[in-house]
């Protein structure tokens, strides 16, 4: 059974997540605010930059770059992409 939610990215009712996607005050947030499209739209990117910018899971600075981002890209301004992807069409 889906549920909705007002996604604070799109400013509309849409399809929320089925559970937070990770524990603590945080994922509480996301689950609340952030529906499922935005969310995987997020995971796209992460994996962008992940990629793009070498980052380890176990590095605590990049885990820290990935959750500036995603603040940004869920609640924020957005984000910037590399350059290499912005120059693409």
């Amino acid at each position: 059974m889906s549920r909705t939610v007002f996604c604070q990215k799109l400013k509309k009712d849409a399809e929320g997540l089925e559970k937070p996607p990770f524990p603590g005050e945080e994922g509480v947030r996301i689950f609340e605010n952030i529906c499922q499209q935005v969310w995987q739209e997020w995971l796209g990117y992460q994996t962008i930059l992940v990629n793009e910018y070498r980052l380890s899971s176990i590095d605590p600075k990049a885990r820290l770059f990935l959750a500036e981002e995603r603040e940004k890209f869920l609640f924020g301004e957005g984000i910037d992409l590399p350059e290499q992807f912005n120059a693409r069409e």
